[in-house]
């Protein structure tokens, strides 16, 4: 597909030293004016200031100018107005306010790290030593954002945007609230939810493996308890592993690994999922505040102050 790659995302928190503090401890690198990176990614998060905690801006990467006009055609067609400016393309999602940025830019390249050697019947991977997982000391960097989601007032319109619009393909919905949307070959790179306010849901953040995101989970929890939220667990739509945490503004953070990969569209077959069904396979079932955050309230009515 001409879309590659989730690019960055402009986060808006009343308080952004916190959380680029937070988000520092998380495992990406602070760089200059307010931007973090990661190891294979690049700056992917920027954190700005803004009255509430809010998804400001999400930029995604495409292969060549053709694709930004082909995208401009799409949205003139959805009654939306988008800008050129040499290599981008923006435009405003109205229900939400967020501004969608097409770049081109090259698309992200991750050196292949060895493979996690597992035991089981009848195969044995790992002989005389302990598993990797046990020996590693080192902090957690997360290698690449792998993907964002998006409380709206309007999910038929949002979910438009997205697909029809910029032209994000869909991989798996949850019955009439819930879209995975995907703009590389990650099962899902944009999450639209429908929510009573516009309002940033979570970004999640890969690493190599299960052990790491259960190193980093506990790492990040070791002095801050109340920052779980739920994990750890394996979700059925991406089927990737999980767990999440929240930051000091009250957005959640993942950390995830083993994601589906779409790489034939023809090959992929979306499904509807009922219920929670779509949110995990296994694990703990997910806490009331992860479907309806506790500051929701306070977000309608403008009233929000982490």
């Amino acid at each position: 597909m001409s879309l590659h790659r989730l690019s960055s995302v402009v986060m808006g928190v009343p308080d952004p030293a916190r959380t680029i503090s937070y988000y520092t401890e998380f495992g990406l690198t602070p760089e200059d004016g307010g931007w973090l990176s990661t190891r294979d990614g690049g700056r992917q998060l920027h954190v700005v200031h803004a009255p509430t905690r809010r998804l400001v801006e999400l930029s995604i990467g495409v292969d060549s100018p053709d694709d930004l006009e082909r995208a401009a055609a799409r949205l003139t067609r959805l009654g939306v107005h988008a800008r050129r400016d040499g290599s981008t393309l923006t435009a405003i999602e109205k229900t939400t306010g967020l501004r969608a940025v097409l770049r081109v830019e090259p698309r992200v390249s991750q050196p292949e790290t060895a493979a996690t050697p597992y035991n089981g019947p009848g195969r044995t991977e790992r002989v005389d030593v302990r598993a990797p997982g046990l020996l590693r000391d080192g902090r957690i960097r997360p290698r690449k954002l792998g993907h964002a989601v998006l409380g709206t007032t309007d999910f038929a319109a949002t979910t438009g945007f997205f697909r029809d619009g910029l032209g994000l393909k869909v991989s798996d919905l949850m019955g009439d609230f819930g879209a995975f949307l995907r703009c590389s070959t990650d099962h899902h790179n944009v999450l639209v939810l429908s929510a009573p306010v516009a309002f940033l849901h979570h970004t999640s953040w890969q690493v190599d493996d299960v052990d790491d995101v259960g190193r980093g989970a506990m790492a990040m929890l070791e002095d801050h308890p109340e920052r779980h939220v739920w994990g750890l667990g394996r979700h059925h739509a991406g089927s990737n592993f999980f767990w999440y945490l929240k930051d000091p503004a009250g957005n959640f953070s993942e950390y995830y690994s083993d994601m589906d990969c779409v790489v034939d569209d023809q090959l992929w077959k979306p499904e509807v999922f009922d219920g929670a069904k779509g949110l995990f396979s296994w694990g703990p079932p997910p806490p009331p505040s992860f479907i309806r955050p506790d500051d929701l309230a306070g977000l309608m009515t403008g009233s929000h102050s982490g």
